[in-house]
């Protein structure tokens, strides 16, 4: 920046009583867990589908699971796998592990046996709690090639149900199971019998908050996936960071998120709620928004948090416009970009200035950067450097020196947050985290710009920037073009090679159409949007190539899924 370094104007931008230099306790995660749970023992945990899981069950509950743990001799040291939906299962096993001394690996769902055989692998789990469903289906034909693995413990999403559900969801058929089998050389068991008997155990003592508290695996745009080791001391770092700033009530809120817990923005935001005393609603299926707006008004949500394209969905469900919003303190949106038009449009519904935009990654425990609470808000912006964090922006090509105030640059962080380092990857780790000034910075790959003010603007990721004959062509700026054509519902921007330029490439829009542009003639939808590129952006900008979709692919998270449209 064209400031002094050690000049940090976004901290004109903070809430009144919020300092740039925050103190972190050297508890660990689970200290604050034990501090939690003896605050409010009768206060709902977890809403799971018509169940509540109160603070003093899902306490007995993870310690049935950490005595269970720590009799098949597993403790520090130790890595369990958590490959299930946000189901009450999930948070008992996390908090169980954790209680254990062990660390947790989430492993998504989505994952292709393949691609679960090598997290397994890669991570060292020595246990794994997993869907009836995948372990039928994937873990069974991997079976042999996880050698490291000796527990298997078999979850179901219809345990938790409340009894009439469980028992017409089973009479229809609508509840999803899973054949579970003995596997040679490996312990299978159901979770209701793995906790059954067990007399709940102290947490393990000795954790220290520099110990591995998770090995969270990055999506891997190119390559194979990394895990990311994420420290006790990171994560505590984080949850105070957030805490402080959104000013969350111990014991007072009501957490929604659409948010998958393999997800770290699902699961930090989960974990905040226990941390802090205050319930959260379980939602297994983000798809289904009616649940989830069922879930806000029964529940009287105060913090939502879910990706814009989910944001999107509610806001087309007429349920959601009949919610009362006024409980609602914040609608935090983060994991993919927010249009300015898709933010007034939710604002006119839950509350004018609600809408809260953050940024982070998994590598930063996840949070970077928030707009302030009370404070402005920059409509577009995703908010300022939060506590004990610096961000800058360093030259594209060279990496090497800071841009100025509004110019382009990569993002690079340093924080209490950020990561240790890749997990058995210590060469990814020397890229990735490098000294800067003698201070180290983690070089994120993102692309933004930074006011004078402070506030952070996301202009690419640095692998979805185009180069189109020698210019720089930021996919985000032209799909926030797109999103401003009222026939345009989803849109991404994909970068196709130029076969007569080597090195170049065509930009390519994929346009899911407005379910009122449906009905339109393709190739005139097609000519609108090309034309109304040409109005709005330079030559070098507009799409060469426009493909119209029924549905555009998204990620489990709700972003718009560029590694399958390439």
């Amino acid at each position: 920046m064209t400031v002094g370094r050690n000049t940090y104007p976004w901290t004109n931008s903070y809430d009144e009583g919020v300092a740039q230099h925050l103190p972190i306790s050297k508890a660990t995660y689970v200290d604050l867990l034990n501090q939690s749970f003896a605050m409010k023992p009768e206060r709902a945990a977890l809403h799971y589908m018509g169940t509540t899981i109160t603070f003093r069950e899902l306490d007995n509950l993870s310690l049935k699971f950490a005595a269970y743990l720590k009799g098949k001799g597993l403790g520090p040291g130790d890595v369990v796998g958590i490959n299930l939906p946000n189901i009450p299962e999930y948070p008992i096993a996390l908090v169980g592990a954790l209680r254990a001394g062990c660390s947790v690996t989430g492993i998504s769902p989505l994952l292709t046996a393949k691609e679960m055989e090598y997290q397994i692998n890669d991570s060292n789990a020595v246990a794994v709690v997993i869907m009836d469903t995948l372990f039928e289906e994937r873990l069974c034909k991997i079976k042999d090639k996880i050698p490291g693995l000796k527990h298997i413990v078999v979850a179901s999403v219809g345990t938790y149900l409340p009894a009439l559900k469980k028992i017409l969801g089973t009479l229809l058929k609508k509840i999803p199971k899973g054949k579970i089998i003995p596997i040679t050389g490996k312990e299978v068991l159901s979770f209701t019998r793995a906790i059954e008997g067990q007399i709940p155990v102290s947490p393990t003592a000795g954790i220290t908050h520099e110990d591995t508290c998770l090995i969270q695996y990055t999506g891997g745009t190119t390559g194979m996936p990394k895990g990311t080791i994420l420290t006790h001391a990171n994560l505590v770092a984080n949850h105070t960071h957030s805490r402080e700033w959104v000013r969350f009530e111990l014991g007072e809120d009501v957490l929604c998120s659409g948010f998958p817990y393999f997800h770290l923005a699902g699961l930090a935001f989960g974990m905040m709620a226990m941390a802090t005393a205050n319930t959260q609603c379980l939602i297994p299926d983000p798809r289904n928004t009616k649940h989830i707006c069922k879930e806000i008004a029964n529940h009287k949500s105060t913090v939502i948090a879910m990706v814009p394209t989910l944001y999107q969905m509610l806001l087309d469900d007429p349920a959601f416009g009949k919610i009362d919003f006024s409980p609602l303190k914040i609608c935090l949106s983060g994991a993919a970009p927010f249009s300015v038009d898709a933010i007034n449009a939710m604002e006119a519904v839950v509350g004018k200035g609600k809408v809260l935009e953050v940024y982070g990654m998994t590598e930063a425990s996840p949070l970077l950067t928030m707009n302030p609470f009370y404070g402005k808000k920059k409509i577009g912006s995703v908010g300022v450097p939060i506590q004990n964090t610096v961000l800058k922006l360093v030259d594209l090509e060279t990496r090497e020196t800071e841009v100025g105030f509004n110019e382009e640059g990569e993002i690079i962080a340093s924080g209490p947050q950020i990561m240790k380092g890749y997990h058995n990857k210590p060469e990814e780790t020397e890229q990735a985290i490098r000294d800067f000034y003698g201070r180290k910075y983690f070089f994120t790959g993102d692309i933004g710009k930074m006011d004078e003010d402070g506030y952070l603007y996301i202009v690419d990721r640095a692998k979805d920037m185009l180069i189109v004959g020698g210019y720089k062509v930021f996919s985000r700026e032209v799909e926030e073009t797109l999103y401003q054509h009222p026939d345009v519902e989803f849109c991404a921007i994909v970068g196709v090679p130029d076969e007569k330029r080597p090195g170049s490439e065509i930009v390519k829009a994929v346009i899911q159409p407005s379910s009122e542009a449906r009905s339109k003639d393709k190739e005139t939808l097609i000519k609108d949007i090309i034309a109304y590129c040409r109005e709005n952006k330079a030559p070098y900008k507009v799409p060469k190539i426009v493909e119209v979709v029924d549905e555009i692919p998204l990620t489990a998270v709700g972003k718009v899924d560029k590694k399958a449209l390439r």
